[in-house]
């Protein structure tokens, strides 16, 4: 009896040992490495230019835009411009849009103030911001209700200028100049350019900035308008 427990004593061991060998010698699945790099680990193109919205809903923005046929798009693909208008996700108390469909100041700045007026009167409080890498035009407005609280835009002269200049616009030391004056350089426009971005982070936000959540797709909305 004593040889016979010892004998199955042997060979538990021997069973224990094989097992440990097995699981040692196993390879080990390896953890996707997606769980711990950023989605968008391309760098973000910053828009020529866009609006933000403060507070409003993708789809209220969307129902005022009037926009039709919208199917889901990624952050860097809708920052590329290629859309006639893309909506993002909320940012911080934020909605950015960009694309096609916005205003250009250097084209018509009349129809710039319709557009921002007619927005803001729906969703409230409304930014917009433009810079044109080619010729160095630019422009930033700021309206609430409708309203406009502080307005500047530059295409090759002074085109636009409401409101009283804004502590952010004197920390980031734009230039700025009146109507029918035509002392601004080159150097003038190049430099107010390069500061737009600077100017809306202080406002609200930079595009090109925005971090999107690192483990998931930040998605937005691209649509077209369906009325004109």
């Amino acid at each position: 009896m004593q040889g016979l427990a010892l004998g199955i004593g042997f060979i538990i061991l021997g069973w224990m040992l094989a097992v440990h060998r097995r699981n040692r010698l196993a390879p080990v699945a390896p953890t996707p490495v997606a769980d711990f790099l950023p989605v968008h680990s391309v760098p973000v193109r910053r828009p020529s230019c866009w609006l933000t919205v403060r507070g409003a809903s993708p789809e209220a923005v969307r129902m005022v835009l009037g926009l039709g046929g919208t199917r889901p798009c990624s952050w860097t693909e809708g920052l590329s411009g290629g859309h006639e208008f893309f909506i993002s996700p909320p940012l911080n108390g934020w909605v950015v849009v960009t694309g096609m469909g916005l205003p250009n100041p250097t084209d018509d700045v009349d129809a710039t103030f319709l557009f921002l007026t007619a927005l803001s009167r729906e969703l409230g409080h409304v930014q917009y911001f433009y810079a044109s890498r080619l010729l160095h035009h630019h422009a930033w407005a700021r309206l609430d209700d409708g309203c406009v609280t502080r307005a500047y835009a530059w295409a090759g002269e002074t085109v636009w200028n409401q409101g009283a200049e804004t502590l952010p616009e004197i920390e980031t030391g734009v230039r700025l100049f009146g109507y029918g004056e035509h002392s601004a350089t080159i150097l003038d426009a190049e430099s107010n350019f390069e500061k737009v971005p600077q100017l809306a982070a202080r406002w609200s936000l930079d595009p090109a900035q925005v971090k999107p959540n690192l483990l998931r797709p930040t998605m937005g909305i691209t649509g077209k308008t369906t009325f004109s």
